[in-house]
C-alpha cells in the first residue's frame, strides 16, 4: 500500500521553490538533478510534468542541508 498524505500537505514546484527560497519554480528540477538526496515527489503524472511533494519532506531536507552547511 502507498503512503497516505493529507492533500493540504502537498506542494507543487512553486511551493517547493517558496519553501527553499528559490527565485523560480524551474530551479526545483535543477535541485532534483544536483542533489541525490532531494526528496522524490509523492505524486507525479506519468509524463513527470505534474509533480507534488510532501511539505514535511522538503522542510526536513532543507533543515538537514542547513545543518550540514554549518
Amino acid at each position: 500500500m502507498g503512503r497516505t498524505v493529507d492533500v493540504d500537505d502537498l506542494v507543487d514546484a512553486v511551493g517547493v521553490a517558496e519553501l527553499l527560497s528559490l527565485s523560480k519554480a524551474t530551479a526545483v528540477s535543477v535541485y532534483q538533478r544536483r542533489y541525490d538526496d532531494f526528496p522524490a515527489p509523492v505524486l507525479a503524472s506519468s509524463a513527470g510534468t505534474c509533480q507534488f511533494w510532501h511539505r514535511a519532506d522538503i522542510e526536513a531536507w532543507s533543515d538537514a542541508r542547513r545543518g550540514a552547511d554549518r
